[in-house]
């Protein structure tokens, strides 16, 4: 608890705005830049290798960098080995594959053409063959027997998904649960539905006066739940509106308007196999002198009543992320804050007070097992943290030691035990 130092997994050359885990290969996909100004730093996509150092620590390596010339990527989804970049108004789909390749002169020389035809930006519907045949390499590798982790990155399509006049932006992208849609969210308050792969538009519709903030997907496609900056949380079935969320039902007290919703997140229940839940966050519309706390509540997940509604912190809360069990809620703070809290509970965990110093942009947890292998190690929980500050930061939380039912009831009747000897002892005749 309180200010502690958290050691950098990762440091990159530009700010960074959103961090991914590939659950496919554990590969770290990191991304942001500087964006069009002509300040020098760039725009790229970062790949990074997760390895374990020890029972508890992780270091990370940098295996590719694709570069995105003139635009930043600001929020992204990963799924099936494709990346969704949200950079301005538009979502720039790219294809990445992870392989082994032997070292050798060839190798060398077709890594460097790999990064250049990456570079490149593919728009959808231009027919290039670069965009559907992916990148490939060639040459004698035969030289070494020493394999290397690759990536390739192949551009596949762009589609616009903010048509705001002013300043086009994409605020949010994600995939569905079952990987058949791309649904995004922009400064125009609309959403948009594609269907993937296909990226044909299946629903555009103004669900917010507002930006959009957020949204997230249930199990099955059911429901979208959508946050606006108009002080919604707004359930659609298709492109149809089922109902608002009210967590003021929770906090009575709490005058209306006072609290706009920041972020939606649908989690497992651990150990309930059928049982969903939804997390929301809630923070103060309008700064004051004295800050008061943001809200966490938890929702059931298909009935959408709330359930609890717990303080959070006076700290604004920037980010939130829920652990792939359901366990764990992450949070980030514009002051550089991260937080792990228990889902069940919503009581805080973990705390590292200004860890990042400026605004955490994006939270991750790292799945249980990626190929059979279990890369949080004796942790209960491993969080990554990015933000402006161009670091990316692991967080993690050791396992309780737990004593064995029997053993604590076999010392408590020893105990009992001893007790009643102790007293037969100064007491002859007490029982």
């Amino acid at each position: 608890m309180g200010k502690k130092k958290v050691p950098d997994l990762y440091r990159a050359p530009f700010p960074l705005y959103s961090v991914k885990v590939d659950p496919d290969t554990g590969l770290v996909i990191i991304a942001g830049g500087g964006g069009a100004s002509n300040t020098g730093i760039k725009n790229a996509v970062h790949f990074l290798d997760l390895q374990l150092v020890g029972e508890h620590q992780h270091s990370a390596s940098l295996l590719h960098s694709h570069e995105t010339a003139t635009r930043a990527t600001m929020n992204m989804a990963v799924g099936k080995g494709v990346i969704a970049a949200g950079q301005d108004g538009t979502c720039c789909l790219m294809r990445f594959k992870h392989s082994t390749q032997k070292e050798g002169k060839g190798a060398h020389k077709d890594a460097g053409n790999s990064m250049r035809q990456s570079n490149a930006r593919l728009r959808a519907g231009k027919g290039d063959k670069a965009g559907q045949d992916g990148v490939t390499t060639s040459g004698d590798t035969s030289a070494t027997k020493n394999e290397t982790p690759h990536i390739s990155v192949t551009g596949l399509a762009e589609v616009q998904s903010d048509l705001n006049p002013q300043d086009p932006l994409q605020k949010v992208v994600r995939f569905s649960p079952d990987h058949s849609l791309l649904l995004t969210g922009g400064t125009d308050g609309h959403i948009r539905v594609w269907e993937f792969p296909s990226l044909k538009k299946k629903f555009d519709f103004r669900a917010h006066e507002g930006e959009i903030e957020d949204l997230d997907m249930s199990p099955g496609n059911k429901h979208l739940v959508t946050v606006g900056r108009d002080f919604a949380c707004s359930v659609w079935s298709g492109n149809q509106f089922a109902m608002s969320l009210n967590w003021h039902e929770t906090m009575p007290q709490i005058a209306e308007k006072t609290y706009r919703y920041l972020a939606c997140r649908f989690g497992r229940v651990e150990d309930q196999r059928d049982a969903l839940r939804l997390y929301t966050v809630q923070i103060p519309h309008k700064r004051q002198r004295k800050p008061p706390p943001c809200y966490l509540t938890k929702w059931d997940g298909k009935s959408l009543l709330p359930m609890l509604t717990a303080p959070c912190g006076a700290e604004v809360i920037s980010s939130l992320a829920v652990s792939d069990s359901g366990t764990y809620l992450g949070l980030g703070t514009v002051t550089g804050s991260v937080a792990i809290y228990i889902a069940f509970s919503l009581q805080r965990l973990y705390y590292v007070q200004e860890s990042h110093g400026i605004v955490v942009t994006d939270l991750a947890f790292l799945p249980d097992v990626v190929k059979g292998k279990k890369i949080k190690k004796n942790n209960e929980a491993a969080m990554l943290s990015v933000g402006v500050d161009s670091r990316c930061q692991m967080h993690t939380v050791a396992k309780r030691r737990y004593f064995p039912v029997w053993l604590v009831l076999f010392f408590c009747g020893l105990m009992v035990v001893g007790v009643i000897l102790l007293l037969q002892h100064l007491f002859p005749g007490f029982i």
